[in-house]
C-alpha cells in the first residue's frame, strides 16, 4: 500500500510562445565520463535539434555532489555544452534523484533556466504536468525515506560542508548499494513506478491534461484516466549492450517519439 501523500503545493506554470512549432523533452541522460557515446548523442541533439526549446526532466547527470564539482573536467565540459546550446535556443533543466544538488547558479552560469518539479506547461491551448517522477513512486518506502532525508536542509548543509572527494566517495557508495538492491529484483516490471492515484491527484489539482515524467526508465504513452495520458521518457545509454536514446517531441499536432538529432 502506498504511503500517505502530502498536501499539494502550488505548481508554477511555464507558458510557451504560440509561434513556437516544437519542443523536445528528454530525461535520465545520466551523463558520466564513462559513457562518451551517450555524451556525444546528448550534445549532438542539443546543438542540432530544430526544436524551439529543450526541456530536461531530471537526472541529466549520473551524479552531482555540489556545484563545486563544475571545476572537474567532465562536469565543466557538460556545462560548457549546455551554454553553447543555450545560445541557440532556451534550455530548461529540472533536477532528479541523481543530481538534486545541481544548483540554479551553476545552471544560470551556462545560460540554462532551472525548472521546478513539478511544473505545469501550457502550449498551443493544452497543458501538461512535468515532473521527474521519483517523488511519486510512493510504494518504494525505503527510497521515499531516503529522499526525505537527503532533500532536508540539514542533511544538505552537512553533506556540502564535506570535501569534494569525500562527497564523491559517499555518492559512489550510495549508488553501489542502489544497484545491488535493483539487481535483487529480477523483473523490471516489479520496480517502483509512479503511483497512478497520486499522478491523477496532481493532474486534477493543476488542471493539466497530460503527464510527462522520467525516472522509471519505462518509455511509452498510456492513458491514466479519461482525458489524461501519461508519457514516460526514455533513459539514454549508447555505451552499453542495449543502446537506447529517445526524444519526446510536442508540436501543435501532438506528441511524437523520435531518435536524437545528431547532425543538421
Amino acid at each position: 500500500m502506498a504511503i500517505a501523500s502530502a498536501p499539494l503545493p502550488v505548481a508554477p506554470t511555464l507558458a510557451l510562445p504560440e509561434h513556437w512549432r516544437a519542443i523536445d523533452f528528454i530525461s535520465d541522460i545520466h551523463l558520466t565520463a564513462a559513457m562518451p557515446r551517450t555524451f556525444d548523442a546528448w550534445m549532438g541533439h542539443l546543438l542540432h535539434t530544430d526544436a524551439d526549446a529543450v526541456l530536461v526532466l531530471g537526472d541529466l547527470f549520473e551524479v552531482w555532489v555540489g556545484d563545486d564539482a563544475r571545476t572537474r573536467p567532465f562536469e565543466r565540459l557538460c556545462l560548457d555544452a549546455l551554454g553553447l546550446a543555450a545560445r541557440q535556443r532556451p534550455i530548461w533543466v529540472m533536477v532528479g534523484n541523481r543530481d538534486f544538488l545541481l544548483g540554479a547558479q551553476a545552471l544560470a552560469e551556462s545560460g540554462v533556466q532551472a525548472l521546478a518539479d513539478p511544473t505545469v506547461l501550457r502550449a498551443w491551448g493544452n497543458s501538461a504536468l512535468l515532473t521527474h517522477g521519483d517523488a511519486w513512486c510512493l510504494d518504494d518506502h525505503d527510497y521515499q525515506r531516503f529522499r526525505d532525508m537527503v532533500r532536508s536542509a540539514g542533511w544538505q548543509q552537512d553533506f556540502l560542508a564535506r570535501p569534494l572527494d569525500e562527497r564523491l566517495a559517499i555518492a559512489a557508495h550510495i549508488r553501489s548499494e542502489s544497484e545491488h538492491r535493483k539487481q535483487a529484483v529480477t523483473e523490471p516490471a516489479a520496480w517502483a513506478d509512479v503511483d497512478p492515484a497520486e499522478a491523477l491527484r496532481w493532474l486534477q489539482a493543476t488542471g493539466a491534461e497530460d503527464l510527462i515524467h522520467g525516472h522509471t526508465h519505462r518509455p511509452g504513452s498510456s492513458p491514466l484516466a479519461t482525458g489524461h495520458v501519461r508519457h514516460v521518457l526514455s533513459d539514454w545509454d549508447l555505451d552499453g549492450d542495449l543502446p537506447r536514446a529517445e526524444v519526446l517531441r510536442l508540436t501543435p499536432a501532438g506528441f511524437e517519439r523520435r531518435a536524437p538529432c545528431l547532425e543538421p
